[in-house]
């Protein structure tokens, strides 16, 4: 029916009851996304079937693991002027408006996710019916890459589905399961995988009345409330994320707000919003993370991982947390320690961790039974990985290595969570030093992404191939690192940390510096995060990277260590964590008088100088991957792109003119590294 038609990524069919079947099957790819070539093709077919009108039209797709997985984000990044980007997404707009107002029934089939630009055309069509599936799938999730919906999403998921849910939706960038999809109007059937094309043939035949959203709903769509529920939306979004750092939910926000959803001027109020945010640098950075997560996890070729067996040494706070997330993603796990009683707190943290994160009470009891404390080390014997995770001491960790390399199998492989300590000194006596790895964790474990998998130059590659995959495995995102103290992400942070104690030192109080650095966009300030990784582990990492690089301790560490004030693990550190904590008293303002004009600059300068240094020493592989480590194992805001991309932003000459001003005021540790020139 469509000769006249070069389809590549579509195929249409139409059957003996006239209705036609139009399939989406991007060419070579193994998920189906809207590129320009895709929905200049889509246009043509919907074109051709105003003009030979079916009695119903039917939109599923070729691809097994789902519907449309959003926009073809790639081109995202070749477009960077505003008119240009509207008038992309106008086009884009149009094509759905006209599947819209196609003069026929039109369902979608969504067999899997229906995320972005996918689910705006699924809310397109008259009726949309989904598989049954209790996995959260259906969504928007643009704002996560500083956009929000740009072909109509933001006027159609408020009509269908009322203001409420929509900004949720939208507001979050979390995808919701498909029951909550259902109840919230966004899917008018559900299905299973075998009576689809029937229920879709009901829909076309009965045409039942079209989903819209309740009428409460509608109320608070009127323009005498939007208002008084816009301000209510910003008081919500200003709690996670500042305007100037992420534009896009306040962006989402004004749109409807001014425009309520209206069909006749809210679609190019979107398509403007939406090309400038794509023009922004905020959107440029955070499309640009999600691609480096992509390259982070494709380090190493894929393999099936023979690890089924964990035993953790150590269940303190790392320790505990790693054994808990391990037990969590499916493994069998033993946990040893000195004593049942230290065993205790980490298996208190894991019951809480598997009540929160694992549905049913059946699937959360076989969790539980898979965390096994051992006080003996029986599970050393039969463990395929060993990870160890005491305290850091280099004699006291080679002593256990010598016990545990005893009781090993010879094909298990021994890991070390050391946060400084170099892989060489650590495996020194080791039988087998090649098959000795560093799985650096990242504190709290359950919520922080990052694990730097640590390797030395005749690092045994297959024992890294098991490694990187078991971190895959366990939901985590894997940085290879060329030993060397600090590695990567304590290395950055200490020089941050140390500069705060200088700003404190100067008069500034605790609660200003930790403002300086959220107001930067770190998820929280330096004096926070030593209190929170515990001010006992700051001192050690001080120590070890002192002595490596010549720098002083802080004073104030080791006072605080000698006095047991170890931050939120004691109740007390800079800040009171005796009660949820930190408690922080507001700076007096003789000490507010004393924050510096250069007390931004003093605080992340000196963590771009270390990550160049990194960059030259060759700790990873590329600034790409330096960039997306720092991110996921600091929080380094991701607005700015990684400490790389932001100093390419501003410029080397301003960054290397600000060193010159900083040194010449603070002193030698503002010299900027030499490898800036390499930048």
């Amino acid at each position: 029916m469509t000769n006249n038609i070069n389809m590549q990524h579509w195929a249409l069919d139409l059957d003996q009851n006239n209705i036609a079947w139009l399939c989406f099957d991007k060419l070579e790819s193994s998920a189906n996304v809207l590129s320009a070539d895709v929905l200049k093709e889509f246009a043509t077919i919907i074109e051709h079937l105003e003009l030979n009108l079916p009695a119903g039209l039917v939109i599923y797709s070729g691809k097994k693991n789902g519907f449309i997985m959003g926009a073809d984000i790639n081109e995202f990044t070749t477009i960077h002027d505003v008119d240009e980007a509207y008038k992309l997404i106008r086009q884009g707009q149009q094509v759905l408006d006209a599947l819209e107002n196609l003069n026929c029934p039109t369902v979608a089939v969504i067999n899997g996710y229906a995320l972005g630009g996918g689910l705006e055309l699924a809310m397109a069509c008259n009726y949309r019916l989904a598989y049954e599936n209790d996995k959260p799938i259906i969504g928007l999730p643009e704002v996560q890459l500083g956009l929000h919906p740009g072909f109509g999403g933001t006027v159609r998921a408020v009509k269908l589905t009322g203001v409420r849910a929509a900004m949720k939706l939208m507001l979050t960038g979390k995808p919701i399961r498909v029951s909550n999809a259902y109840k919230n109007r966004l899917i008018d059937r559900l299905c299973n995988s075998e009576e689809w094309q029937n229920q879709a043939r009901e829909l076309i035949k009965t045409q039942p009345t079209r989903s819209s959203a309740p009428l409460l709903e509608k109320i608070l769509n009127l323009g005498i409330f939007r208002g008084f529920v816009a301000k209510t939306l910003i008081k919500q979004v200003k709690s996670k994320a500042k305007q100037a750092h992420y534009p896009a939910p306040y962006a989402m926000i004004k749109i409807w707000k001014e425009h309520g959803a209206s069909l006749k001027t809210g679609y190019k109020a979107e398509a403007r919003s939406m090309a400038e945010l794509m023009c922004g640098s905020t959107s440029r950075n955070l499309i640009r993370v999600f691609f480096l997560q992509n390259k982070l996890k494709a380090q190493l070729p894929r393999s099936d991982s023979p690890i089924k067996n964990i035993h953790v040494i150590g269940a303190g706070i790392m320790g505990g947390d790693i054994a808990s997330w391990c037990a969590l993603r499916g493994f069998n796990v033993t946990l040893q320690d000195r004593s049942l009683e230290d065993i205790t707190p980490a298996l208190n943290r894991a019951e809480r961790l598997f009540n929160k994160r694992v549905r049913g009470d059946s699937a959360r009891e076989q969790t539980k039974k898979r965390l096994i404390s051992d006080v003996k080390g029986s599970g050393i014997a039969k463990a395929d990985l060993i990870i160890e995770a005491i305290y850091e001491n280099l004699e006291a960790k080679k002593a256990l290595y010598k016990e545990v390399e005893s009781q090993m199998k010879s094909t298990a492989i021994l890991a070390t969570n050391t946060s400084s300590i170099l892989l060489e000194e650590l495996r020194a006596n080791l039988a087998q030093p090649q098959k000795f790895i560093g799985l650096h964790f990242f504190n709290p474990v359950a919520q922080l992404p990052l694990v730097e998998i640590i390797k030395c130059d005749d690092t045994d590659p297959e024992t890294l191939q098991i490694g990187f995959n078991f971190v895959k495995g366990i939901g985590k995102s894997p940085l290879i690192c060329k030993s060397s103290e600090g590695f990567i992400v304590n290395r950055i942070l200490a020089p941050y940390m140390a500069e705060a104690m200088h700003l404190k030192e100067d008069g500034v109080a605790p609660i200003d510096i930790d403002k300086i650095a959220v107001n930067f966009g770190m998820p929280m300030g330096p004096v926070e995060l030593v209190d929170t990784v515990g001010i006992d582990v700051a001192l050690n990492v001080s120590q070890v990277l002192g002595k490596a690089f010549n720098r002083p301790i802080p004073d104030e560490l080791i006072r605080m260590v000698e006095n047991k004030e170890l931050g939120k693990k004691t109740g007390l550190g800079f800040y009171d964590w005796s009660d949820k904590g930190p408690i922080k008293a507001e700076a007096l303002p003789e000490e507010t008088a004393n924050i510096p004009k250069d007390a931004e600059d003093r605080l992340i300068l000196p963590m771009l100088n270390e990550a160049i240094a990194c960059l030259e020493e060759g700790i990873v592989e590329n600034s790409d991957m330096l960039d997306i480590g720092v991110i996921f194992g600091t929080g380094f805001a991701p607005f700015r792109g990684g400490p790389i991309q932001y100093a390419k932003d501003r410029g080397l000459e301003n960054i290397l003119t600000t060193f010159k001003n900083l040194e010449k005021k603070h002193g030698s540790r503002f010299k900027p590294h030499p490898g800036w020139q390499n930048l």
